[in-house]
């Protein structure tokens, strides 16, 4: 049976479907068969796997992409849960009812997060609705950038809440943008760069909350 992986943010604009694609990409190239479900109603993310298939062909380099009405959720899941290893949702913003039932089918919930006061406080929402639904969670610092004295204050703030943090941050990095671009991951396009390997130990470190091995 598959591995579900929710990646859910109220807030718009946390890097929610870059951080859905370049973690697909990631664990299809070290952990297994990669399903993506896209309930997101802009869908930023079948955009891209459009681009993806243009790219390397239908197969898309061996991922597939779902991309439905929140409402279908469970069914698609039961259909592809014994053909993947594991299965990536991208979750709407401002969307209750789809958003919980997304975080419902999660082993795991990931919550992408920028390091500023207003990104911490928008949060909220979504850290209760997990917690109510009572879903593994894991916060992920996303768009860090390299110094100031304000992100870090909000990491401090983050360090004393109950919340489990992840130790990997994601920079403030052009490469994810460029190479969802092209419909890639950076481990694609520069897998030696900074970015690549970033995105490389934080799938790691999401495969050892679930107690997989690569």
């Amino acid at each position: 049976m598959a591995t579900v992986i929710t990646v859910a943010q109220q807030k718009g604009g946390a890097g929610k479907t870059t951080l859905t694609a370049q973690l697909a990409v990631t664990f299809a190239r070290n952990f297994g068969k990669v399903a993506l479900i896209d309930i997101d109603p802009q869908g930023s993310l079948g955009a891209w796997f459009k681009i993806r298939q243009d790219a390397l062909g239908e197969a898309a380099g061996g991922m597939h992409l779902s991309g439905i009405p929140g409402w279908r959720l469970g069914t698609e899941l039961d259909r592809l849960h014994r053909k993947f290893d594991y299965i990536v949702i991208d979750s709407p913003p401002h969307a209750e009812t789809d958003s919980r039932a997304a975080i419902r089918s999660g082993d795991l919930v990931v919550v992408p997060v920028q390091p500023s006061p207003l990104d911490l406080w928008a949060t909220a929402p979504t850290l209760a609705l997990a917690q109510k639904e009572k879903r593994p969670l894991l916060l992920v610092i996303n768009r860090m950038p390299p110094r100031g004295n304000l992100p870090e204050a909000v990491l401090a703030k983050l360090a004393v809440e109950p919340t489990p943090m992840a130790a990997t941050r994601l920079g403030n990095r052009m490469a994810y943008a460029a190479s969802m671009m092209e419909g890639k991951g950076v481990i694609e396009i520069d897998p030696s760069s900074t970015a690549a390997k970033e995105i490389t130990a934080l799938a790691h470190e999401i495969a050892t909350c679930l107690g997989k091995k690569a």
